[in-house]
């Protein structure tokens, strides 16, 4: 590594250490949910509901930071909030919005992806790389983008201004619908676009696949998508976002974090409430994918933002 990232890198963590003596417990994330109240509903089976609810506080138990949480189950029709209406940094699960986005306009465009959107979407999707997320982000445009969040029906979810992807604001009740999009929960997509969406999360490279497929049993797969970014204010911000697919059930989960010491403190949080998760929908089977080793994650931001200080400047 260069000497001046080093450098950087030892001035951010230094700074996030000192903001951070005193972190905000994650159980308290959200003061509509008093300790002890139900975050999950399932229908009729109030067992799985309840049993969830206290599997995720568990989770959650001891550790700081602030954290959202949004799941749901379309087989028992589960579903989970935990202040899922707070508002977060998106860093760059904001990519799974440009995405459908440009799915959505080749569809109205009455034409399929055109050979620059696929080698922008694909990398941007797959290596999370920010110079084909600019440039997507760039075609398509900050009133088309807003005009298909009005469509997919978010409530809270805003554009970075600038052009500042990284700095959208959303929510983990927003990051569900989004996901719906691609699993047909919501009739924006077409079919053959959806899979695309899918095959590409499918796809993400090894590094990157940490956060909430942990805990999923074997005959599952992960569509995922994460965002890893440290900030002066909150520290780092640390989400997943995932569909799983597989075993005759489709099912979302989405865990979106800030007030972390470290990307990696982040990354265990959300990992201890994915298995949470996958172990109360899949009851009795295997399971296939283990928590991600601290060795293996990186405290290098994902690049989804600027450097503290030019969040206002437009981009060059």
């Amino acid at each position: 590594m260069a000497p001046h990232l080093r450098k950087c890198r030892t001035a951010v963590a230094a700074a996030l250490t000192t903001a951070l003596l005193a972190p905000i417990p994650a159980t308290a994330a959200e003061a509509g949910h008093p300790q002890g109240a139900a975050l999950c509903t399932a229908g009729r089976d109030r067992t799985l509901a309840a049993r969830m609810s206290q599997d995720i506080r568990a989770a959650l138990s001891s550790r700081a930071g602030t954290v959202s949480v949004a799941v749901h189950d379309t087989r028992t029709g589960l579903v989970c909030e935990l202040a899922s209406r707070r508002r977060y940094d998106s860093a760059s699960v904001a990519k799974v919005l440009m995405m459908e986005a440009a799915l959505r306009r080749a569809q109205e465009w009455r034409r399929g992806l055109t050979g620059w959107e696929h080698r922008r979407i694909r990398p941007m999707i797959t290596t999370s790389d920010n110079v084909a997320a600019q440039r997507l982000w760039s075609d398509l445009g900050y009133s088309y983008l807003a005009r298909f969040l009005r469509r997919v029906g978010t409530t809270a979810t805003t554009l970075g201004s600038y052009g500042r992807w990284g700095l959208t604001g959303t929510t983990a009740a927003d990051q569900l619908r989004l996901l719906g999009v691609l699993t047909g929960a919501h009739d924006v997509l077409r079919p053959g676009s959806r899979a695309y969406g899918l095959r590409q999360m499918a796809e993400v490279r090894r590094d990157q696949r940490w956060g909430v497929p942990a805990g999923m049993p074997r005959g599952v797969r992960a569509h995922l998508k994460n965002g890893w970014l440290p900030r002066a204010t909150h520290g780092w911000r640390v989400h997943s976002v995932g569909a799983f697919t597989g075993g005759g059930r489709t099912y979302r989960i989405v865990v979106l974090s800030h007030d972390n010491p470290s990307m990696a403190y982040g990354v265990r949080t959300i990992e201890r409430i994915a298995q949470a998760v996958h172990r109360g929908l899949n009851k009795g089977r295997g399971v296939g994918r283990p928590l991600t080793p601290e060795s293996e994650i990186s405290e290098v931001p994902d690049g989804s933002a600027p450097a503290e200080g030019k969040d206002r400047e437009p981009p060059a």
